[in-house]
């Protein structure tokens, strides 16, 4: 069996992608920070037969993440670690004139310093996986100026950075740096409130994860809607 690690697994793209995985026959450790929605989530995803593992805590807390590198090195190992857990920086979104800095050092540590944490924690079981590979999920913010966007994206930017960088230095693992497009979520809910434009739902963007786990092209930054049309 194969084991991933998924971050901010609870809802949204994390439980969506964690369930497509399930149905695949993975092995699953799964985190997010409200015990209770991770439970149920852990026990929907369990009747596909594989064994799932929920870790609340906190990724800024190296012990929750070595927490969750233990569980998944009880499963078997790592194959896939997907950091998908996210923060704004503020609830809502508003202008950098106005974001506050404690608010962006926030999205700088879960966006950007516990990802890599995590995968320094991993790594070794990455690199023993023989097929290891991490996708960093990243966002149009990143590389697009939008406005009240500025402190997300700045986050966000960085993770891409640190991800192109990863996939220069382990070129024996895939480092993936995924733009999953707009998707209807709790998170962009919080960052926009007023917005009530329709939006994908995130088992829609799944497909475009599966495609890389299917086909690992080489490491680099992909955006999920040219996957789901067949592009790189």
């Amino acid at each position: 069996m194969s084991v991933a690690i998924i971050t901010g697994a609870s809802k949204g793209l994390g439980r969506a992608l964690a369930e497509a995985l399930a149905a695949r026959g993975w092995d699953l450790v799964l985190d997010a920070r409200t015990p209770e929605v991770l439970q149920e989530a852990a026990s929907g995803l369990r009747s596909y037969g594989t064994r799932v593992k929920g870790v609340p805590g906190d990724v800024t807390d190296a012990g929750h993440r070595a927490e969750l590198v233990a569980a998944a090195w009880q499963l078997g190992g790592v194959d896939l670690l997907v950091s998908n857990a996210s923060a704004l920086g503020a609830e809502p979104l508003v202008r950098l004139d106005e974001l506050p800095l404690e608010g962006l050092r926030r999205a700088l540590e879960v966006n950007v310093v516990a990802a890599l944490g995590l995968v320094q924690e991993a790594l070794p079981l990455l690199r023993a996986s023989g097929t290891g590979a991490v996708i960093t999920v990243s966002s149009d913010a990143a590389a697009e100026a939008y406005e009240t966007w500025g402190g997300y994206g700045t986050s966000k930017a960085a993770l891409d950075h640190l991800a192109a960088v990863l996939g220069e230095e382990e070129s024996g693992l895939r480092i993936w740096a995924v733009d999953p497009g707009d998707m209807a979520t709790d998170l962009y809910a919080a960052a926009v409130p007023d917005d009530d434009e329709p939006r994908p739902v995130p088992a829609g963007v799944v497909p475009a994860f599966l495609r890389l786990l299917d086909e690992r092209p080489a490491s680099g930054r992909y955006g999920a809607p040219a996957l789901l049309e067949g592009r790189r």
